[in-house]
């Protein structure tokens, strides 16, 4: 009676993880930014579109990503940064705020355009390129400070070899940014945000021994959840972006559709 009762636990333990761990194949989807609304609901810009530009937003952390057997070669946090920031200030608003211009690939812009205009003066044809864009603005900055484990914990319960545990960590990752004006050069404003990172781990375990001692038994099952760094460095982006707007109309660098500055 009682091997059938504990036979019945542990399949009640292993199917409850197998539910929750369950991994089912997903097809691939559009992302959305992790702050769709809060980008949509800022207010509209009063006045024409700024132009601005975007080289590099770099990793200044040299944060390696973790393995339980120490650190991988491959970094903590995306090399490729100013995608996001592109795409927050493109979005920002519903898209009234800014026109972005390319910077990153510049080199490959200007050897095209050079292409074409020999192309075009090989056949005859007098039609000329329109003149690039120049951003009024510069965004530089970049990805200050990536704190891993700066809070761990957990509980957990044992009882006639039954147990439980939940386990814990939160990491942090924090973004810089600054506007430059580009007539001047200077630093109009700089801002930071930080986002959390939240990982964690609920298990439930078994040992008993069993045959008048003669045997033991041990099962363990669990489940983990990771939120994607990647995720979390997208949010304080636009966070940041969300933070340049609404401090660059305090300071009256611009103002929102409807609201007179005074």
């Amino acid at each position: 009676m009682k091997k059938l009762i504990l036979a019945t636990l542990l399949l009640a333990l292993t199917g409850c993880s197998t539910l929750n761990g369950t991994v089912e194949y997903k097809p691939p989807v559009s992302q959305a930014n992790p702050l769709q609304s809060v980008l949509d609901s800022v207010p509209a810009l009063g006045g024409k579109k700024i132009t601005v530009a975007v080289y590099n937003f770099k990793d200044y952390t040299g944060q390696r990503k973790a393995l339980a057997t120490g650190s991988s070669l491959s970094s903590a946090v995306s090399q490729g940064s100013q995608v996001w920031v592109i795409k927050a200030l493109q979005d920002v608003g519903k898209g009234t705020w800014f026109q972005v211009v390319e910077r990153g690939a510049l080199d490959s812009i200007v050897k095209e355009r050079q292409l074409i205009r020999n192309t075009r003066e090989l056949h005859g044809d007098k039609d000329v390129l329109d003149a690039m864009l120049f951003a009024g603005i510069i965004i530089e900055g970049g990805i200050v400070g990536y704190d891993s484990d700066v809070m761990s914990g957990g509980s957990g319960a044992r009882m006639l070899g039954l147990g439980i545990q939940e386990e814990f960590r939160i990491d942090t990752i924090t973004v810089a940014m600054r506007v430059i004006s580009v007539q001047n050069g200077e630093v109009l404003l700089s801002v930071a945000t930080e986002k959390t990172i939240a990982s964690s781990r609920t298990g439930a375990s078994v040992f008993k021994f069993l045959d008048m001692g003669t045997q033991a038994l041990e099962i363990e099952s669990g489940v983990g959840f990771n939120e994607p760094i990647n995720y979390a460095t997208r949010a304080a982006i636009e966070q940041g972006i969300i933070e340049i707007i609404y401090q660059g109309a305090n300071k009256g660098l611009w103002g929102f559709e409807g609201v007179t500055n005074e």
